[in-house]
């Protein structure tokens, strides 16, 4: 999954996950403008494995933070980025299994359990899957909306080693760790994890997990 290579930038003209837009409207008698984004919504879940008492994610190579590191004028250049300067671990972070709502009129619970599988390998009743609350991320620029889901799975829910869609060219690697771990994550720089991580994990360890306490774990 770490073999990324030939990497360059070029203008994004035409997208079927983003579109951007400038929207020009009045506040207080002022004319402004403002340049946003249309995405797709998204599902995410917090996954406990309650057989070996170990939290679930997922790592992956992400693109958009891999750009967000490299410096302006070397993405701008036309040549391909130097790797020994920009290495991959730039790119590769640790997230909530998670998936895009791009199937008019499924469920977004449904969409959750089909990640699920698709990405970790278990295959988890809907009953079983709890929503925990919806959100807006990306404030600034999308105000696209997810939703937070919960289940608890077993070892002998584990169907297939997971690691995505294979006819969307997804490539993941199913991530465990332990709570003690989980907490350390929570102000861990050193690993890439976005907002949605660090939130879902802290409700679970203050609001799901009967035995987790600040600075204890």
């Amino acid at each position: 999954m770490e073999k990324i290579e030939d990497v360059r930038f070029t203008e994004c003209v035409d997208s079927k996950y983003v579109h951007p837009a400038r929207m020009h409207y009045k506040q207080d008698g002022k004319d402004k403008i403002w340049d946003l984004m249309r995405v797709h919504d998204s599902v995410a879940a917090v996954l406990y494995n309650k057989t070996r008492d170990v939290l679930i994610y997922v790592r992956q190579f992400r693109p958009a933070v891999f750009f967000g590191a490299i410096a302006r004028e070397d993405t701008t250049s036309g040549h391909a980025i130097d790797m020994k300067k920009y290495p991959v671990s730039l790119g590769m972070t640790r997230e909530l299994c998670a998936g895009i709502m791009d199937k008019p009129g499924t469920p977004s619970i449904q969409v959750m359990q089909e990640e699920i599988l698709e990405e970790c390998g278990y295959k988890v009743p809907l009953s079983s899957i709890e929503k925990v609350t919806g959100y807006r991320s990306s404030v600034g620029i999308s105000g696209s909306k997810r939703e937070l889901f919960y289940a608890e799975v077993t070892d002998d829910m584990k169907q297939t080693s997971g690691g995505g869609n294979v006819t969307e060219n997804e490539m993941v690697e199913v991530v465990e760790i332990s709570i003690p771990e989980a907490w350390k994550m929570i102000t861990d720089e050193s690993v890439m994890r976005p907002p949605a991580c660090l939130f879902g994990t802290l409700w679970f360890l203050t609001c799901k997990y009967k035995d987790a306490k600040p600075g204890t774990a």
